[in-house]
């Protein structure tokens, strides 16, 4: 598992720290946008339950549809989100922060449509009314910290859950999200 207490860089789009594992669900950002924008996502598979490696098999498109009867309904979706932080505090990066990964669908953000185009997504593994590790809220604070000091139009104040970009469709990261925790951590890791 990643060290809590290693600072986390940024090359070619790529996290240090987590482990590689690319998407084929993925495609070029339009005119060489640059990120500006994270949203925080929450995922299990099978809902509500944890481990077993079927986020991973889903952003890879390798959801064995007959493991559980709920994937029959997603196994032929191709979605992906560029990094996932697992409950135990694991970072697997499916998609290299420079380009779109497919994690918003149809989404808005401040005006502008389409946030895949500019935005880098993030799941945590977890469900909307089930608290988050603290494990995961450290990750999620040095992963932000890093991504900040990488995109120079990335800032504490462009940091969003899914549902606040898809508010009729999605409901994640949900209450349980801690978001004042979170910035609190993020606030240590960017000043000190």
């Amino acid at each position: 598992m990643t060290q809590f207490n290693e600072i986390y860089t940024i090359k070619e789009g790529w996290l240090s720290g987590a482990e590689r594992c690319p998407s084929p669900n993925f495609n070029q950002r339009p005119d060489s946008m640059q990120p500006r924008l994270l949203v925080i996502h929450n995922i299990s598979l099978p809902p509500m339950k944890f481990g077993g490696g079927y986020i991973r098999d889903f952003f890879l498109n390798r959801l064995d549809s007959s493991a559980d009867p709920y994937f029959e309904t997603i196994s032929a979706l191709q979605v992906s989100a560029h990094l996932l932080i697992e409950r135990n505090g694991r970072m697997v990066q499916f998609v290299g922060f420079d380009q779109r990964a497919w994690h918003a669908g149809q989404s808005n953000y401040d005006g502008c449509d389409n946030c895949n185009d500019f935005s880098i997504g993030i799941e945590l593994e977890g469900a909307d009314h089930i608290p988050y590790t603290d494990a995961q809220y450290r990750q999620l604070a040095r992963v932000t910290a890093a991504l900040i000091s990488y995109y120079p139009e990335m800032g504490t104040e462009h940091i969003t859950g899914h549902s606040d970009i898809a508010p009729q469709r999605k409901t994640d990261p949900g209450p349980a999200f801690n978001r004042n925790y979170f910035y609190r951590l993020l606030t240590q890791e960017i000043h000190g």
